[in-house]
């Protein structure tokens, strides 16, 4: 029988990482964007995890609360940016949105 080791669990991990980085790179809604990096930081999460657990320590497993500490804050500040662009500008695309030009 084949258990699930660590490397497992970082080949899943660098899975995702690699399919939110390609989510951030291609993808054009700002939606889109922001879920692709909460799953970057979900994917680091797991890493961390993963390593507490192989060590037998609980410092990684600290480390990935505080990063969903942040991922929340980072929704609640994202989501309130893109309602404030889209009621001025009716759009939520990246390619649309240019608040720097005059």
């Amino acid at each position: 029988m084949m258990s699930i080791g660590m490397e497992h669990f970082l080949v899943l991990s660098a899975v995702l990482f690699g399919i939110g980085l390609i989510g951030v790179l291609v993808r054009r809604n700002v939606l889109v964007i922001l879920m692709s990096i909460e799953l970057m930081l979900n994917s680091a999460n797991l890493t961390l995890v993963s390593f507490a657990r192989y060590m037998g320590d609980l410092s990684g497993q600290v480390f990935a609360f505080f990063v969903m500490v942040i991922a929340a804050c980072e929704v609640a500040v994202g989501l309130a940016i893109i309602i404030s662009l889209f009621r001025n500008k009716d759009t939520v695309d990246v390619d649309r949105i240019n608040i720097m030009k005059w």
